[in-house]
């Protein structure tokens, strides 16, 4: 099955594309078939040359966005999911500006691609997930209606906040097919015939996915800042790092309890309450 099988252009001849015998555009490259409830089509943008990537590029004017999230790990601050909505013939500026998975970039390089994205995008949306909204799903919420389902009801409300026609998205749940299908459940009945990429390290694959981790991270990098006005510096909020333990160490031993910017659902703390009672058993002795 092809990409026209699909209803999904791979757009008109470009300047630079490549032509037959009969003045037809030879496609030098075909969207991928995912088989789901809706056909999915993408494009693996990062593994095109720009020759192709022109040739590619849909001249129908579909508005197309990309949804990723930043802070799932931490064990301090929101959990931000932001996506990011574009004309289709304009993504590959994201691959001429240096667009790519916030991990890959510097925080200033990062800050830099969010204030050019913030020029070519329709619309940036935005939701945020408090320590206490992900405590509450990871103790409490039954099978498969932990962290990966609230993130995907979060991911649903950026969606329909953006309204594009079709949305890639990075999956985090292990099947995602699944995670797709938890996106689906909670769009609006407006929305359900959506085309919707569901992928593991999408936001390494697709530029308007990476866009959308770049949006997150820049965004979840400000509430940490604002955090630590508050609170002190505690470092980047992940368990790695040695900053962000020794302020819950030092926090836990001046207070009856941790602020409510901790995930108390986090093994993490489950280990910090167990070497501070080892610690004190240790002085009586």
């Amino acid at each position: 099955m092809c990409a026209e099988d699909l209803d999904w252009s791979l757009g008109r001849q470009s300047s630079g594309c490549q032509t037959n015998t009969n003045g037809e555009s030879s496609r030098p490259l075909t969207a991928h078939l995912k088989v789901y409830p809706q056909s999915l089509a993408f494009y693996n943008w990062f593994d095109a040359s720009t020759l192709s990537v022109d040739c590619a590029v849909s001249s129908m004017g579909r508005r197309i966005a990309g949804v990723d999230d930043a802070g799932r790990g931490p064990v301090i601050g929101p959990l931000v999911i932001a996506g990011v909505l574009m004309d289709e013939d304009r993504v590959h500026e994201l691959v001429s500006m240096g667009v790519k998975d916030s991990k890959l970039l510097t925080p200033r390089s990062r800050s830099d691609l969010a204030e050019k994205i913030q020029e070519i995008a329709l619309k940036i949306a935005y939701d945020e997930l408090s320590p206490a909204e992900i405590d509450e799903v990871v103790l409490r919420a039954r099978r498969l209606q932990k962290l990966n389902f609230l993130e995907a009801k979060s991911m649903a409300k950026v969606i329909t906040d953006l309204e594009p026609s079709a949305v890639w998205v990075d999956a985090s749940d292990v099947k995602p097919e699944r995670y797709a299908r938890h996106i689906l459940d909670d769009l609006p009945a407006n929305l359900k015939r959506i085309v919707l990429v569901s992928e593991h390290k999408a936001d390494r694959r697709y530029p308007i996915v990476s866009a959308a981790s770049i949006m997150a991270k820049v965004r979840r990098d400000a509430r940490i800042s604002k955090l630590w006005e508050e609170y002190g510096n505690f470092g980047s909020g992940y368990v790695t790092d040695p900053s962000t333990i020794e302020f819950l160490k030092k926090w836990r031993g001046e207070h009856a309890d941790y602020p409510p910017i901790v995930r108390r659902s986090w093994k993490t703390l489950r280990e910090i309450e167990s070497d501070l009672a080892q610690t004190k058993l240790t002085a009586r002795e």
